[in-house]
C-alpha cells in the first residue's frame, strides 16, 4: 500500500494549511475537545482562504482605480502623445468609465473593510502580515503592468527600426528609460517586502513550534533518538524545513498569481492574433503539467528521504563533536568513522537516485520548453509578408506566447522545487500533529496508568511501575511516605528500576498502577543521573533552571564555596563568562556546580539520581550535610554503602519487580 506522505492529495494540502494558516488566522479553538477541534479548523480555515480572496480583489480592484486614474491624468498631460500610441487604451478606459466597473470596485473595497473589521478579534493582531501580503500583491499587479507597457515598448521600438524612423526610436528609447527609473525602485521594493514577510513568518512560526515542542514535555515525549521513531531530527525540523517552508510558500504563491495576472495580461494579445494556437497551447501545458506532477510524486518520496538522511548524518557528527573525549578515551575512531560514513552513505546513495529522477524530469522540461519555440514565428510571419501586422508584432508576439506558456507551466518548469516543497511541508506537518498532547496519549498502549496527585509530602501508594509500552514490571505494589527529613535512599543492581521510579515521581513515566503524591514543581528539583550543563554564563549556570533570579555576586561565591569550588568564577574570569560547560568543568566538578543549583534554589525537596557517583566520600559528606542543614528532605538513588548514613530510610529494589523498605539506624 503506498505511503500517502509522498503523493500530492488531500493530507498535503491539509499539512499544509495547518502549519501556514496560524500566522494570519487563528486555528486552536477554545473548546480543546478533539472532536471540536476538528470543526474549528475547518470553519476556521475556510474563512482564512475567503479572507485571502477578498484581499486580492481589494489589491485589484485598487489597482483598476489607480490604473483609470493615471491613464486620464497622463491623457490631459500628454494628450497628443497619448492621441498617437494608446489611443486604444483611452477609449478602453472611457468605456470602463461609463460601464458599472468603477463602482463595482469601490463597493468591493468598502465590502473588504467591513469583512476585516468583523474579523477584528481574529487578524487585529496580526495586522502587519495582512498589511504586507497586501502590499506584496499590489506590487506585483505593478510589475505586471510594468512588462505589459514594455512589450508594447519594444514593439514600437522595434517598429521604429524597421521603419527607420529616427524620431519615433529615440522618442521610445527615452520612455523606456523612464519606465526603467520607475520599475527598478519598485522591483527592489517588491523584493524586500517579499523577503521581509518570510522573514517575520519563519521567526514566528519558529517560535511557534519552539513553544509546542517544549509544552508538555513534548521534547521527551517524542523519544525522537528512537531507532523507530516516525519524528526524526526535531532539530532539522524547526532549523531548516521552516525556513524552507516560509520562503517557497511565499515565492510559490506569489508565482501562481504571477502567472495568472501574465496569463491575464497576455493571453488576450496572443487570442487577437490566433485562437486555434491558444487554445493548442492550453491543451500542450495541461499535458506537461500531468506528466511533470506523475513523475513528481516519485520525487516527494525521494526528498523525504534524503532530508531525513542529511539530518541523520548531521546528528552523527555533532554527536562526534560532543563527546570527542570520550571517543578519545576509546580510541573509538575507527568505529565513530565508520557509523557516520554508512550514514552519508545512505545519504549519497538516496541523492543518486535523486539525480537520476531530476535527470529523466530534466530531458522531458527541456523537451517541453525547446519544442514550442518557433510557433509563433510560424503564425506571425505569413501575417507580417501581406503586410496585416508591422514589424513589432513579430517581437511581441513572441514575447506573449511565452509568457503566456510560462505563465500556463508553472507546476511544469518548477516540480523539482514543488517536490521539495512537498517534502518540508509533509514533515513539518507530521511535526505539528506529534506534537498535539493528544497524539501523546493515542501513542500508549497501556490500559492503566499511575495518577499524580499534589501533596505536602512525598508519598507512593500501591504503584506498580512500567517502562512505557511495556508489559515489564520494574517494581510492584510499592508504598512509601518521604516526610520531612525522612529522608529516602534506593539502591539496587543496575536494571532493576531505580532511576525509573525517579522518572515516575518525576512525572516523566505514568505506565503502570497506583498513586504517586508529590508537592507542586517548584518545590522540587531533580538532579538527573548526567549533569545538565546549559550554553550560557556561569551566572546562568549556577541560577538553571530559574535563571531569572536575582542573586549577588557575594552570594554565589558563598554557594561555590560551600560545594568546595571557590575560585570558579576566578578562574573563568567571572560570572559572565561563557564556556562550554561540559567540556571545560571535569563530571565531578559539573556535580557540584548541580549541588550549587540546589543550595541556591532552596526547594523543599530534591531528587539526586547517583548525583554524587564522580565525587570522594569527603565531598559527599559535606554536600549532604549541607542538604540537611538546609532543611530541603531528599531522595537519593546510588551504590555506594557511605550513603546510608545520610538517610533515614532504604528502598532496595530486586529483579522482578520485588522490593524491600527498611529504616536505616544512625
Amino acid at each position: 500500500m503506498p505511503d500517502t506522505r509522498f503523493q500530492f492529495n488531500r493530507q498535503l494540502v491539509r499539512h499544509f494549511i495547518e502549519t501556514a494558516q496560524p500566522y494570519f488566522f487563528p486555528t486552536e479553538p477554545r473548546d480543546t475537545t478533539e472532536t471540536t477541534k476538528v470543526k474549528y479548523i475547518t470553519k476556521n480555515t475556510w474563512t482564512f482562504l475567503g479572507l485571502i480572496i477578498v484581499v486580492v480583489f481589494t489589491v485589484v480592484s485598487l489597482a483598476f482605480l489607480l490604473t483609470i486614474g493615471l491613464t486620464l491624468l497622463s491623457n490631459s498631460l500628454f494628450p497628443e502623445f497619448f492621441g498617437d500610441v494608446a489611443g486604444g487604451l483611452i477609449t478602453s478606459v472611457n468605456g470602463f468609465l461609463e460601464s458599472p466597473l468603477p463602482y463595482v470596485a469601490v463597493i468591493v473595497i468598502i465590502i473588504s473593510g467591513v469583512i476585516f473589521v468583523s474579523q477584528k478579534s481574529n487578524v487585529g493582531n496580526k495586522w502587519k502580515q495582512w498589511s504586507l501580503l497586501g502590499l506584496l500583491l499590489f506590487l506585483l499587479l505593478v510589475v505586471n503592468g510594468l512588462n505589459v507597457i514594455l512589450s508594447y515598448a519594444f514593439r514600437f521600438i522595434d517598429t521604429a527600426l524597421n521603419q527607420k524612423n529616427a524620431d519615433t526610436f529615440w522618442q521610445f528609447m527615452i520612455i523606456y528609460g523612464l519606465i526603467l527609473v520607475l520599475a527598478l525602485p519598485i522591483i527592489v521594493i517588491y523584493r524586500y517586502t517579499r523577503l521581509k514577510l518570510g522573514l517575520m513568518w519563519r521567526e514566528w512560526l519558529t517560535q511557534h513550534f519552539l513553544n509546542k515542542y517544549f509544552n508538555n514535555r513534548a521534547y521527551y515525549e517524542l523519544d525522537s533518538n528512537a531507532i523507530n521513531t516516525e519524528v526524526d531530527n526535531p532539530d532539522q525540523r524547526i532549523t531548516q524545513d521552516i525556513t524552507s517552508f516560509t520562503k517557497v510558500t511565499l515565492d510559490f504563491l506569489l508565482d501562481i498569481l504571477d502567472s495568472i495576472l501574465t496569463l491575464l495580461s497576455f493571453s488576450a494579445i496572443l487570442y487577437s492574433l490566433s485562437k486555434e494556437v491558444t487554445g493548442g497551447l492550453i491543451i500542450y501545458a495541461i499535458f506537461g503539467t500531468t506528466v511533470a506532477l506523475t513523475v513528481g510524486s516519485r520525487l516527494v518520496s525521494i526528498n523525504y528521504n534524503q532530508l531525513r538522511l542529511e539530518a541523520n548524518f548531521r546528528y552523527g557528527m555533532v554527536r562526534v563533536r560532543d563527546n570527542a573525549e570520550s571517543i578519545a578515551f576509546y580510541r573509538g575512531e575507527a568505529l565513530e568513522r565508520k557509523q557516520v560514513t554508512d550514514r552519508l552513505t545512505e545519504a549519497i546513495r538516496n541523492f543518486d537516485l535523486l539525480i537520476i529522477w531530476q535527470s529523466i524530469i530534466n530531458l522531458f522540461q527541456l523537451g517541453y520548453q525547446y519544442f514550442p519555440r518557433l510557433i509563433p514565428y510560424i503564425i506571425i510571419a505569413p501575417l507580417y509578408l501581406q503586410g496585416e501586422v508591422d514589424f513589432g508584432a513579430i517581437g511581441q508576439t513572441s514575447f506573449a506566447f511565452f509568457q503566456v506558456l510560462s505563465a500556463l507551466s508553472l507546476i511544469t518548469n518548477q516540480i523539482q522545487g514543488i517536490t521539495e516543497f512537498a517534502a518540508s511541508i509533509n514533515r513539518l506537518g507530521e511535526f505539528d500533529e506529534s506534537l498535539n498532547p493528544l497524539s501523546f496519549k493515542k501513542e500508549k498502549i497501556q490500559t492503566s496508568f499511575i495518577h499524580t496527585q499534589n501533596s505536602a509530602d512525598v508519598a507512593l501508594e500501591n504503584v506498580t511501575l512500567q517502562p512505557p509500552n511495556s508489559d515489564r514490571i520494574l517494581i510492584n505494589d510499592v508504598s512509601l511516605n518521604v516526610r520531612n527529613h525522612n529522608n529516602l535512599l534506593i539502591m539496587g543492581a543496575s536494571g532493576t528500576g531505580k532511576s525509573s521510579l525517579l522518572r515516575a515521581i518525576a512525572g516523566l513515566w505514568n505506565s503502570g498502577d497506583g498513586i504517586i503524591k508529590r508537592p507542586e514543581s517548584k518545590d522540587i528539583l531533580f538532579l538527573p543521573q548526567k549533569p545538565y550543563m546549559i550554553l550560557g554564563t556561569l551566572r546562568e549556570q549556577l541560577l538553571y533552571p530559574n535563571t531569572e533570579n536575582h542573586v549577588t555576586d557575594d552570594y554565589l561565591e558563598k554557594v561555590l564555596e560551600i560545594v568546595n569550588l571557590p575560585n570558579l568564577s576566578e578562574r573563568f574570569k567571572g560570572f559572565d563568562a561563557e564556556e562550554n560547560w561540559k567540556n571545560v568543568l571535569s563530571l565531578g566538578e559539573q556535580q557540584r556546580v548541580a549541588f550549587a543549583r540546589i543550595l541556591i534554589t532552596k526547594p523543599r525537596y530534591a531528587i539526586l539520581d547517583e548525583a554524587t557517583s564522580a565525587l570522594d566520600v569527603k565531598n559527599e559528606e559535606r554536600l549532604y550535610q549541607e542538604l540537611s542543614h538546609m532543611g530541603t528532605t531528599y531522595i537519593s538513588v546510588g551504590h555506594r554503602p557511605t550513603l546510608s548514613q545520610y538517610h533515614q530510610q532504604l528502598l532496595e529494589i530486586f529483579d522482578g519487580g520485588n522490593w524491600e523498605l527498611k529504616g536505616i539506624e544512625n
